[in-house]
């Protein structure tokens, strides 16, 4: 078969994916809980990591740390600014931050090496030091006897002289510079240089030495590029007076011979086109006006509105006079179509009036619009005269302009060359004058002391964070182990996790021998203490089968497991025993033909079992064996081996199972591994109710879930998930609504006997006298499926 594997968080931190109730809260209990149930495993990777950290800050060589602050000269002026080249340092922060990574260069700290002498140095220089041994040396020098391997080669050989002395060099600038930090005091001009060291002396000495090569190489630099500015400028000098000289006869030549006239810095023809050119705009501007009147005209007259709506008809003063002649003539001839007929000579004056007011309104609008297309004609042809001016100047500036821009260009050259040779001959002055005057851009705010004690390691801050890192790995150790934990601890992982109605906790039955812990037999102990916990757990599922279904009776019920080693076998027979001493018929079948586990555990050994009944070959009273202890019946196996391929799937056990319902109250069978075994779930789906016993703490979610899985897909009516073998000791360290074994202990009493429910219990006492044990106790069963609730059950007698 094959096997699925899953993921899920602990209950008490999420929800299974196939619910959506939400998670309880991770309170305090939960952790203590946690805690308690991982301790061991916390203890243990608090003292590793507190341990590793322990050893290696008490191993660890001391480090001393010396400090030299330089200060940044952002504001001194340099002697020499020729371009600024050799200008001082800005004031911005990316020039802070390039001498910040000045102060901690190769360059710089080669030369520390080298005045220092770091390669005399065993701390800067290895290969002076003795060679170490360390525990493992005499291993590794058989290791290389036995192997033949060579040892370790000497890294300078074949080397020269001069070469070993640059390796070595090297090799102590790349310490130095592992031991070196350079940084930026915040947003000030503050630079920090901080050495390490494991002698106080040598730190102080290498950060000051730092800071003082820093400002001489600022000083070498300065002096060598003032020298060869003042080389190169005297040469420069030279040869630009030559060429000014030469320059400006160039531009006169050339003045004198194309016949450039000018005038206010300008030429006569440039003027000129630049008056035209004004002209020009002006016109433009009449024009465009013209232009808009003229087009507003026409848009006017082709949509049909007419020309009423033209700024100059609307100003119009004789328009305005005709349109009002026109209003008094319309209302004399209202009055006259009113007064008297169509063809009365004076209305037909009237009207004759009217028209000719009308007349003389549109004459007076086509004049407007006629004197609005001539302005436009004669904006249009002023435009095109100033133009053709302006372009018979253009073609003669044209001319003069190929010879200006030769003029020009003689200028310009002229000109530059000029501006060059004053600059030059200033520069070189400043140069002669204050090459004596330069300083570095640097100085030394304050020197390194000699540091009284280590910088490292701080043993207290380190033992700090050992006991908090400890902590928090122990604490991330333990939460992963309940992450990847897929045990099933309490009733709330079966609501939630697996989706079943719980119907019980049974607790784990121990004894306490003179040797150690031994484990009794459960179906025994039951009888042996009718009062302790462990009874009361199996009356308990007892009640919740008998009140499973109020509508139809439960005779049949079907005893399951995921896998074996959950304690199925001993359960179904303590649950026959406690319905038996109920008074019930009860009926045990060993429905495990492989192992046979519950024949064994009621000691007996038949020649007629269930099997052998079921395929004719004995009767059923034969068949049927009744227990030593109690009135119970028991269904066994017999120990041929021989076991049919198909049992529970024939007819002949549907008719012994119809025939056993007519005898019997109630019918328990003990069938093999829901997951390995197919009859098991042949036999569910025949049985009235199926309980699956899941084991507190061994059982996997995944198993349990897809053994519900199974059930469904073979129509078993499932009554809920039993956990099995609780150690209730224990499980005060999970999360469950249950009871704890404290709580037990107050509440039942056994006998005296040296039977505990766990190892390290009070032993209890039994307060029955000697003719019997009887008590009555009052339980809670699961939901009904005719009242949807609860139900209790008053008395339960048990015997």
């Amino acid at each position: 078969m094959s096997k699925t594997f899953s993921f899920e968080l602990p209950t008490n931190m999420a929800s299974s994916g196939g619910d959506h109730t939400p998670a309880p809260p991770l309170d305090l209990k939960a952790l203590i809980g946690v805690v308690y149930r991982r301790f061991w495993m916390i203890l243990a990777g608090f003292l590793t990591t507190f341990g590793i950290i322990t050893f290696v800050t008490f191993n660890q060589t001391p480090i001393y740390q010396a400090e030299t602050v330089v200060q940044l000269d952002t504001e001194q002026k340099n002697v020499i600014d020729l371009g600024a080249i050799f200008s001082g340092l800005g004031g911005n922060t990316a020039v802070v931050d390039t001498e910040v990574l000045v102060l901690g260069s190769k360059s710089l700290l080669t030369r520390v090496a080298v005045q220092q002498g770091l390669v005399e140095d065993p701390e800067f220089n290895p290969s002076l030091l003795p060679p170490k041994k360390g525990l493992l040396s005499p291993v590794q020098g058989v290791v290389r006897a036995v192997t033949g391997a060579k040892p370790p080669a000497d890294p300078f050989e074949g080397m020269t002289p001069e070469q070993k002395d640059a390796a070595l060099l090297e090799s102590a600038v790349g310490i130095l510079s592992d031991k070196v930090s350079v940084s930026r005091v915040g947003t000030t001009y503050l630079i920090t240089v901080t050495v390490s060291s494991v002698s106080p002396e040598t730190a102080a000495r290498l950060a000051d030495e730092i800071a003082e090569q820093y400002r001489v190489q600022q000083l070498e630099e300065k002096f060598e590029a003032t020298r060869k500015a003042t080389e190169w400028l005297s040469e420069r000098v030279s040869g630009l007076r030559e060429e000014v000289e030469e320059k400006e006869r160039r531009v006169e030549s050339y003045r004198a011979e194309s016949g450039l006239l000018a005038a206010q810095g300008a030429t006569l023809t440039e003027q000129q086109i630049a008056y035209l050119t004004t002209q020009k705009a002006t016109l433009q501007l009449d024009l465009d006006r013209a232009r808009a009147r003229a087009e507003s005209v026409r848009r006017q007259m082709a949509s049909g509105a007419g020309a009423d709506g033209v700024t100059e008809v609307l100003q119009s003063q004789v328009i305005s006079d005709l349109k009002t002649q026109r209003a008094i003539i319309n209302r004399r001839v209202s009055e006259l179509e009113t007064k008297l007929g169509p063809q009365h000579p004076e209305l037909i004056s009237a009207r004759n009036e009217a028209a000719d007011i009308d007349r003389q309104i549109n004459a007076e609008v086509s004049r407007i619009a006629g004197n609005i297309e001539n302005e436009l004609k004669v904006a249009q042809a002023q435009i095109s005269s100033i133009q053709g001016e302006i372009g018979r100047s253009t073609y003669e500036l044209r001319g003069n302009n190929q010879a200006l821009v030769r003029l020009r260009e003689l200028e310009r050259d002229a000109d530059t060359s000029r501006i060059l040779l004053e600059e030059f001959l200033t520069r070189s002055k400043q140069t002669g004058e204050q090459d004596a005057l330069i300083t570095a851009d640097a100085n030394i705010l304050s020197r390194a002391s000699v540091p009284d004690s280590p910088s490292s390691p701080k043993k207290l801050l380190n033992l700090i964070i050992g006991c908090l890192l400890g902590a928090i790995i122990g604490g991330g150790l333990a939460l992963l182990a309940e992450m990847f934990d897929m045990k099933i601890s309490s009733t709330e992982d079966v609501e939630r996790k697996l989706g079943a109605n719980p119907i019980g906790s049974v607790p784990l039955i121990r004894t306490a021998s003179f040797l150690g812990l031994s484990q009794t037999n459960p179906a025994d102990y039951l009888v042996e203490n009718p009062l302790s916990a462990y009874a009361e757990s199996i009356r308990y599922l007892r009640a919740a089968i008998a009140f499973s279904d109020l509508d139809s009776e439960t005779k049949t019920v079907a005893i399951c497991s995921s896998l074996p080693d959950e304690g199925k076998t001993s359960l179904t027979l303590s649950l026959g025993r406690m319905s038996a001493m109920s008074g019930s018929r009860t009926l045990v079948i060993d429905g495990d033909f492989r192992r046979r586990q519950l024949t064994e555990t009621a000691g007996l050994k038949p020649d007629i079992g269930f099997v052998e009944h079921l395929f004719g070959a004995g009767q059923l009273s034969d068949a049927i064996v009744k227990d030593r202890k109690t009135m119970l019946d028991i269904l066994p196996l017999s120990q041929n081996g021989h076991t049919p391929h198909d049992v529970f799937g024939t007819r002949a056990f549907d008719d012994l199972l119809q025939r056993l319902r007519s005898m019997y109250d109630l019918i328990l069978i003990d069938t093999g591994p829901l997951l390995l075994m197919a009859e098991a779930r042949v036999v569910a789906g025949k049985a009235d109710k199926t309980i699956l016993v899941v084991r507190w703490r061994h059982s996997a979610r995944s198993a349990a879930r897809q053994s519900l899985t199974l059930l469904r897909n073979f129509k078993a009516d499932v009554l809920g998930v039993t956990l099995n073998m609780v150690d209730l000791n224990r499980r005060r360290h999970h999360r469950d609504p249950g009871a704890t074994y404290k709580a037990y202990r107050k509440y039942y009493q056994m006998d005296e006997k040296p039977s505990l429910f766990n190892w390290g219990g009070d032993k209890a006492k039994s307060k029955t006298n000697a003719k019997g044990l009887k008590g009555t106790v009052a339980v809670q069963v699961p939901p009904t499926k005719a009242t949807g609730r609860s139900e209790p059950v008053d008395r339960i007698s048990a015997e």
